[in-house]
C-alpha cells in the first residue's frame, strides 16, 4: 500500500499535502469496510492522517494492508521530449508534482479537465521553440507564467469559471519560449457541448 501512495523516487521526509492526506483517508475508510481495521484502528489511523506532517508518516499507517486496486501511483516527475511532432497527455492522467517539457518545432498538449489532482502545485520546467505549449484547464486550476522567460513569443492565459473559484491547482511555468506560442484556456463548446480538442 505504501508502495502505491508513496512513490519510491519521492523522499520520505517530503511534506504531505491536503490531497496527500485526503487519499490515504479514503484507503483507510475502504480497508476498514473490508474488515481489515477494526472501528478504533480506523478512527486512530484517520487521526494521525490527518495530523501526519510528511509522506513518510502517511506510509507508515498502510505498510500492513494489501495493495488498494485502483489506486495510481502519482510520478514525482513527468517528462516529455520532442520535436517536429506533437504530444498530448489527458484522460484521466495523474497530474505530478513537477513536468519537464522540451519540444522543438512541434505542439504539446497538457488536458487537465479529466486529471487527477493529487498535489497543490504543479511546476513545468519549460524549454520551447517553436510550436505551442496549449493547457486546457478547468475552474479551480490557475496558471502562473511570471516565471517564464519569452523571446519573440506570446502567452495568452484565459482563466477557466467563475472569479472566485476556489484554487484546487496551481499550474507554474518557469523556463524559456522561444518562437512559440503559451496557450492557457478552458475547454471550448462545439453544438452545447464541451471538447478539449484544440
Amino acid at each position: 500500500m505504501s508502495a502505491e501512495l508513496v512513490p519510491t523516487d519521492v523522499p520520505s521526509g517530503l511534506r504531505a499535502s491536503h490531497a496527500d492526506r485526503d487519499r490515504l483517508v479514503d484507503v483507510l475508510t475502504a480497508a476498514a469496510g473490508d474488515g481489515r481495521l477494526t472501528a478504533e484502528e480506523h478512527d486512530e489511523r484517520v487521526g494521525a492522517a490527518l495530523s501526519a506532517r510528511t509522506l513518510g508518516e502517511l506510509a507508515e499507517l498502510t505498510g500492513d494492508l494489501p495493495d488498494a486496486p485502483g489506486v495510481v501511483p502519482v510520478k514525482d516527475v513527468v517528462r516529455i521530449e520532442q520535436q517536429f511532432s506533437s504530444a498530448t497527455r489527458g484522460d484521466g492522467w495523474s497530474v505530478p508534482r513537477r513536468m519537464e517539457i522540451h519540444s522543438e518545432w512541434g505542439d504539446v498538449t497538457v488536458d487537465f479537465t479529466l486529471a487527477e489532482i493529487t498535489h497543490d502545485t504543479l511546476r513545468i520546467d519549460l524549454d520551447l521553440r517553436g510550436g505551442t505549449l496549449r493547457l486546457i484547464t478547468r475552474p479551480g486550476v490557475v496558471v502562473d507564467t511570471d516565471s517564464l522567460v519569452i523571446d519573440y513569443g506570446k502567452a495568452r492565459v484565459r482563466p477557466a469559471g467563475q472569479p472566485g473559484t476556489p484554487v484546487v491547482l496551481r499550474v507554474e511555468i518557469r523556463g524559456q519560449l522561444s518562437m512559440g506560442r503559451l496557450e492557457a484556456r478552458p475547454p471550448r463548446r462545439l453544438f452545447g457541448r464541451k471538447t478539449a480538442t484544440a
